[in-house]
């Protein structure tokens, strides 16, 4: 599937603060690097718009989940770095627990006749 033109519709909710602890869990990386992890790892199905993906930072810096400072990105121009705390980690691993469960439930639902 090629790039989209728009922001992904219509993700469940808390699917986009998982997708970003997900890209975060390599390692620290700022704002367009995330969402380039996550367009990569979604072979160009999933995009974030700028502000989905600051509001979800803001949410996950407020609940402790992910750090931020302040450095130089690879173009040299200053770039705020977000990094996974261990909380973000156990967030992350249950989050991710309690998806596979869901979509795992509504494939056995889709596949019934």
């Amino acid at each position: 599937m090629g790039t989209r033109d728009k922001e992904t519709p219509d993700l469940p909710g808390g699917t986009v603060d998982l997708l970003i602890l997900k890209s975060l869990a390599g390692g620290k990386r700022h704002g367009y690097s995330i969402t380039q992890f996550i367009r990569a790892s979604s072979n160009d199905v999933l995009e974030l718009g700028e502000s989905s993906l600051y509001t979800a930072l803001q949410r996950l810096l407020l609940n402790g989940w992910v750090t931020d400072e302040w450095g130089a990105s690879e173009n040299n121009r200053r770039a705020r770095y977000y990094t996974l705390t261990r909380a973000g980690r156990k967030h992350l691993a249950s989050q991710t627990r309690e998806f596979d469960l869901v979509v795992s439930a509504i494939q056995s639902v889709l596949r019934t006749a």
